[in-house]
């Protein structure tokens, strides 16, 4: 009678059900479309981009190239990738010769010309804007995730620090507090859009989240979340272990090796 009641005590008072057939064949497909869809999704656009942009660069740089003669030019028109490698080649020469003093002229003198055409020097500005805030690494870019009220007091948003604020912003707003700082509120959940708002650094509350799983938050509504151990708690923790240590006795050796 005493084994049979340790046994029902030891049981829990809240019995998960069992889940039948049909349920673990939903959980199982579930699964199987977690492993399957990122994987199919990657392969599918990695193959667009090879069939479709790729190829359409390299037989437009192929087309573009002198008549070589010979097998040369028969190597290089059969061979694929080879136009792709050749726009390479010729960018990376163009980035070296941009950064001397002779390129920059160049480009200078260039960038008047554009400028002096109403739309063109619109479209231009806005792309090379694009880019270099793209490819460049600068204090422009995403570098911390904070935590703002927006858009009204109580209201907690996600937001990427993107700098400090300059120029007349800063100037103008130098009266609101110490540190103005430019944050971007992307929208959910789609990231590329969002908000640009400006605030002193006593407003935000900086996170330890990395920009790539804060963008995985956004992404997924909130549904994935980066695990977080309060290092608070993980302090209570361990010196709650060296308490207990210290007030345990120590135990008797039964056996004293090299006992004379």
């Amino acid at each position: 009678m005493d084994a049979k009641r340790d046994r029902d005590e030891d049981r829990p008072l809240i019995q998960p059900r069992r889940q039948g057939l049909l349920a673990d064949l939903r959980s199982s497909f579930l699964a199987g479309i977690v492993v399957a869809a990122p994987v199919g999704i990657t392969i599918a656009l990695v193959y667009w981009f090879v069939t479709g942009p790729m190829a359409k660069l390299d037989s437009f740089v192929k087309r573009t190239l002198p008549d070589l003669g010979g097998n040369a030019d028969t190597i290089v028109q059969v061979l694929p990738g080879v136009g792709v490698l050749i726009a390479v080649i010729g960018l990376v020469i163009l980035g070296t010769v941009a950064k001397n003093f002779i390129g920059r002229s160049f480009i200078r003198a260039g960038e008047r010309l554009v400028d002096s055409v109403p739309v063109v020097r619109t479209l231009y500005r806005f792309f090379k804007n694009v880019f270099e805030t793209a490819l460049q690494q600068s204090d422009r870019s995403f570098k911390e995730v904070a935590l703002i009220e927006y858009p009204r007091k109580g209201s907690w948003v996600m937001a990427f620090i993107v700098g400090a604020g300059k120029g007349e912003v800063a100037a103008k707003l130098a009266d609101q507090g110490e540190g103005l700082t430019a944050l971007f509120i992307p929208t959910v959940p789609n990231p590329t859009s969002g908000f640009l708002v400006f605030l002193p650094r006593d407003d935000i509350r900086v996170l330890n989240m990395s920009v790539e799983d804060a963008a995985k938050v956004i992404f997924s509504l909130g549904l994935v979340v980066p695990a977080y151990s309060d290092p608070d708690k993980a302090v209570e923790q361990l010196e709650a272990v060296v308490e207990t240590m210290k007030d345990e006795k120590p135990k008797r050796r039964l056996f004293r090796m090299g006992a004379k």
